[in-house]
């Protein structure tokens, strides 16, 4: 799911191509972000989008020979020129009279000569990596090496029109593998290779063609260019030197951040860093008010910023008990939350108060619903598809730690904070505290060897951000205990999973919301809920997000046939904030409803449970020593691997899994599970109040 969603979309046609444009944002000073080589299309721009739509109106454009533009044949189709003319006839089309330009690459000289034509509009202009000038003895000799035709085409040499045309889709893996010289960058890699295989090789070609044979006048058109000027470079860039980057910035006067260890895509690899960038030229150029100064603090008691996730609404429900027990420790502290639906309406409805900044949040939620397939959440690819929602969720906290003094923030798996912060160390604001209650990615058989080596790296990255900056942490603190990790390897090569976590986070034990009743309680909670005490209650639930639908389905298959196994059974159906109740079919001794804010103390009441997998309600389930089976997501390795390690360690519930759980499989288990009464080890109640303390020794 796309970070932000386009304000206006459309084409151009300029000399028969068809060039189309897409434009984020509705208020603020324009930004035109135009095409770069056409082996990426305006895509390559995602995490610019995600940032600056906040506050600008941004302007990408897919360059004639990619994206929804149109593939024109012949070299002369590619010039600067023409993409500049492209840019141009968008501009005027959306009717900008002054715009700010971020040229990437090729896309250097495009906004050298839209600055040098029409310097009354062009308020600022940020280059990256930019393409240099070049004289006509050195792109000839490009060109004939372009050409050649080769015997063995290794390194860079495979930078050749034969070699392009005979295997397309390695040229691509070569050249971003090369781009992308930074370790851990295989989610920038597989994007830019999808992005380039949706041109052609020949059109390719062309584009590079077109290049050489351009005689504009480069060196006149950066020299031109009369407004506050920007250059970011990496000094790791293998496709232009940074040298070049270095002659550019002379000739046109620009202030020049250098990269260490980037490659030529920074403002992909290293969105954050280059997005502030890009805001500061923006408010140098009068575009963007620049930040006001930290707002003073005198005295008083100390103030926390909590970041819950909002992928399940069992963290909003810890998060809370931790929060309240925290401010018993510090009487008077105050504490914001930055958060998102559906965890706001959880914190709505226990008085809490939420930063105003929260509106601004993009969903994650959403992303995953949209991920997800039939009881099925490959949730590893999923996080990595959520790059560009965190980009967008860490300007938001970025900006809000930057205007408004806090003595901590806490984190309970805010990964945007986590990731950026350890990136960017310069960038943190405050103590941080980081909580969560499973480390590092487990690799599932189904996903074969390239899935275990991704996950493999990620972990390799964790590591290695740990490592290396350990001071951004704080405290790290894992909720659960040491058996609770799982006891494998975060990967070849890497450390064992629950040795690595013993030696850097403190541990609170499992971590319950004030709100789940006790074992002793059922009788008065079936009394206060309107369940009689002769009855048999199976509770249905599937969690904060709409990822349940085809479970709750495939359990309403099965209850005809586990009502006549238990005559008089009656089920309640809980499908939670996001999935509407009315969109399952009414069915004698079923109870469906919606959003349930006394849903712990259904838990508690209820002889049996049917859940997806979730640790929370799973853990909650536990400690109020309901029954329950528990349908773990297909493809999910929080649920599968984690989840399930955690609660076999606590012999609770009875997993089963999606794919075997026919109506009838459903029926017998509900059935079997009734007539079992729960033997496991009792779940610790202290969790909220350890977690606190440790929280509390760094105010």
């Amino acid at each position: 799911m796309r970070a932000e969603q386009p304000s206006a979309q459309g084409h151009v046609v300029r000399d028969g191509v068809r060039v189309a444009y897409e434009v984020f944002g509705t208020s603020g000073p324009v930004v035109v972000l135009p095409p770069c080589w056409i082996i990426v299309h305006a895509r390559c721009w995602k995490a610019q989008v995600a940032d600056l739509a906040q506050d600008c109106r941004v302007v990408v454009i897919d360059g004639r020979g990619n994206g929804a533009s149109d593939r024109p044949s012949g070299p002369e189709a590619y010039s600067y020129r023409a993409f500049a003319d492209d840019t141009l006839a968008v501009i005027d089309r959306l009717g900008f009279n002054e715009y700010a330009l971020v040229g990437f690459s090729k896309g250097g000289p495009i906004a050298a000569l839209i600055a040098q034509q029409r310097p009354a509009q062009v308020k600022a202009v940020a280059l990256i990596a930019p393409v240099g000038p070049g004289g006509p003895a050195a792109r000839q000799a490009q060109e004939a090496a372009f050409l050649a035709p080769l015997a063995r085409p290794e390194g860079w040499a495979k930078y050749n029109a034969g070699y392009i045309r005979a295997d397309y889709a390695g040229f691509a893996r070569f050249f971003f593998e090369r781009m992308f010289p930074e370790r851990h960058s295989s989610k920038q890699v597989e994007d830019a290779v999808g992005w380039a295989l949706e041109t052609t090789a020949e059109v390719l070609v062309d584009s590079v063609l077109g290049g050489l044979r351009d005689e504009t006048d480069l060196r006149a058109a950066y020299g031109a260019i009369a407004c506050p000027i920007l250059l970011v470079h990496g000094d790791a860039d293998e496709v232009v030197p940074i040298e070049t980057g270095r002659k550019v910035a002379a000739l046109c006067g620009a202030t020049v951040v250098e990269m260490a260890g980037s490659g030529h895509g920074p403002h992909l690899r290293h969105p954050a860093a280059v997005n502030g960038a890009i805001r500061r030229l923006l408010a140098q150029a009068g575009l963007l008010a620049p930040p006001r100064p930290p707002r003073r603090r005198r005295g008083g008691a100390p103030r926390a910023l909590y970041l819950s996730s909002p992928i399940g609404l069992g963290h909003a429900r810890r998060d809370l008990a931790i929060a309240r027990a925290l401010k018993r420790l510090k009487p008077g502290m105050e504490i914001d939350w930055l958060a998102q639906d559906p965890v706001t309406r959880v914190l709505a409805s226990g008085g809490e108060r939420l930063h105003p900044a929260s509106a601004r949040l993009a969903s994650e939620s959403r992303h995953i619903e949209d991920e997800a397939g039939e009881h099925d959440l490959n949730v590893f690819q999923a996080l990595r598809r959520m790059d560009e929602i965190l980009v967008r969720n860490f300007r938001v906290f970025q900006d809000v730690v930057e205007a408004d003094p806090y003595d901590l923030v806490i984190a309970d798996e805010g990964w945007e904070v986590d990731h950026f912060w350890h990136e960017h160390p310069g960038l943190k604001r405050a103590p941080l505290v980081w909580m969560t209650d499973f480390v590092g990615f487990a690799a599932l058989p189904e996903g074969g060897r390239s899935e275990a080596a991704l996950s493999a790296d990620y972990n390799d990255e964790m590591v290695g951000h740990v490592e290396q900056s350990p001071g951004v942490r704080d405290r790290a603190i894992f909720v659960g205990a040491p058996h609770d990790v799982v006891d494998d390897r975060l990967g070849p090569d890497l450390p064992g999973r629950r040795s690595w976590v013993e030696a850097r986070f403190a541990f609170s034990g499992y971590v319950l919301g004030d709100d789940v009743p006790r074992p002793e309680d059922k009788a008065a909670l079936r009394d206060r809920l309107g369940l009689r005490q002769d009855e048999t209650v199976c509770v249905v639930t599937v969690g904060g997000s709409g990822v349940g639908a085809p479970l709750i389905r495939r359990i309403l298959a099965a209850l005809p046939l586990a009502q006549r196994r238990r005559p008089g059974l009656r089920t309640i159906v809980v499908t939670g904030p996001r999935l509407p109740a009315e969109a399952f079919p009414p069915m004698a001794g079923v109870e469906v409803r919606g959003f349930e804010p006394e849903l712990p103390a259904l838990l508690a009441a209820c002889d049996l449970a049917l859940v997806q997998g979730g640790l929370s309600t799973c853990m909650e389930l536990a400690a109020v020593r309901t029954p329950f089976l528990y349908f773990p997501l297909q493809r999910h390795f929080e649920q599968t691997v984690h989840v399930a390690h955690r609660l076999a360690s606590y012999g609770a519930g009875r997993r089963l899994l999606y794919a075997d759980a026919d109506p009838e499989a459903i029926a017998a288990a509900m059935d079997e599970a009734l007539g079992a009464p729960p033997a496991w080890r009792a779940v610790e109640r202290d969790g909220a109040a350890r977690a606190a303390g440790l929280i509390a020794e760094l105010l």
